[in-house]
């Protein structure tokens, strides 16, 4: 078990807040440029209930990445393995989470995986619901459970943001729309409300380390033991984690950490540790791959100190 008390926590986030200084916030999304290079915190969630943190833990943070292992749960859950998997790929990718150069020689044409943004743009189209707000309502009640959070909303302003510059994800819809791997009925626009909305979903790192503890436990909410995600279907997103969760930087993090996780360009991790517990992480300053370098630096101490890979 990691970290007896809260004042372990504190000296390695610490240690790997010196990593900031290497790093830079996100600004190509006006709204998150706005975040503190130097904040770092972390909370862990184990299944008793228990919580170990450092850090301003209630400090709120967008999703962004992190959202679409939950939106892959839900529309798997949703459409099944067969119908999610004619539209998108299983297979890791060396290249950036933003490219198209794939979709361009790839046949027939279709996203590698679905945490790349072009698979996680199909996947969100695939969301069931008539309109935006029925659909984006959909996606919050799924992750309010997964939280036990009924609070959690999304953040207007950053989604805004989001939606005002997102011209290369509107391209790849377009690429994808021409291709029938999004449905020729789809309005581009609206879906890109939806998507943009979805990267906003705001929530704490107790929150966020709480999902990472449903996903450890095979998709069990180990406090109420209700079923929130079947086991398979928490499999395949653990899996996902491992092999492209952490943008094109995805197999070193597998060797020098070892664990499913998935970052966001907010600055977020999401770890699962398999059986055990969830991490909650939130380090704005980036790296050239665009994941939290702090945050990278703690996991890699955590792991390091008590024998947390999988491998």
């Amino acid at each position: 078990m990691p970290c007896q008390s809260s004042d372990e926590l504190k000296a390695l986030v610490e240690e790997a807040r010196n990593c900031t200084k290497n790093g830079k916030v996100a600004d190509y999304i006006p709204a998150l440029g706005k975040a503190r290079e130097d904040d770092l915190s972390i909370a862990i969630h184990y299944p008793d209930g228990r919580c170990l943190s450092a850090g301003d833990i209630e400090k709120k943070i967008t999703l962004q990445s992190i959202s679409k292992v939950i939106s892959l749960a839900l529309v798997l859950m949703d459409r099944g393995q067969d119908d999610v998997f004619k539209h998108v790929g299983m297979e890791p990718t060396g290249d950036p989470f933003n490219s198209i150069v794939k979709l361009e020689t790839m046949a027939p044409t279709k996203p590698l995986n679905p945490l790349i943004n072009a698979g996680a743009l199909v996947v969100t189209h695939m969301i069931n619901g008539d309109t935006v707000k029925e659909r984006i309502q959909r996606l919050l009640v799924f992750v309010q459970e997964l939280t036990k959070d009924a609070t959690i909303r999304y953040c207007e302003e950053v989604a805004r943001s989001e939606f005002e510059t997102s011209y290369l994800n509107r391209a790849l819809c377009y690429f994808l729309k021409q291709h029938k791997m999004i449905a020729e009925n789809t309005d581009i626009e609206q879906l890109m409300e939806l998507y943009t909305m979805q990267c906003a979903i705001e929530m704490n790192c107790l929150n966020l380390a709480r999902i990472g503890l449903v996903f450890a436990m095979d998709g069990i909410d180990p406090q109420s033991g209700k079923q929130i995600i079947p086991a398979d279907i928490a499999r395949i997103c653990k899996t996902f984690m491992v092999t492209c969760g952490m943008y094109n930087a995805s197999g070193e993090f597998a060797i020098k950490i070892g664990i499913p996780a998935k970052s966001g360009v907010s600055g977020g991790i999401m770890g699962a540790v398999p059986g055990k517990f969830g991490i909650g992480i939130f380090g704005p300053a980036l790296d050239e791959k665009g994941n939290s370098i702090a945050g990278i630096k703690l996991l890699e101490l955590l792991s390091k100190n008590y024998k947390l890979s999988m491998f």
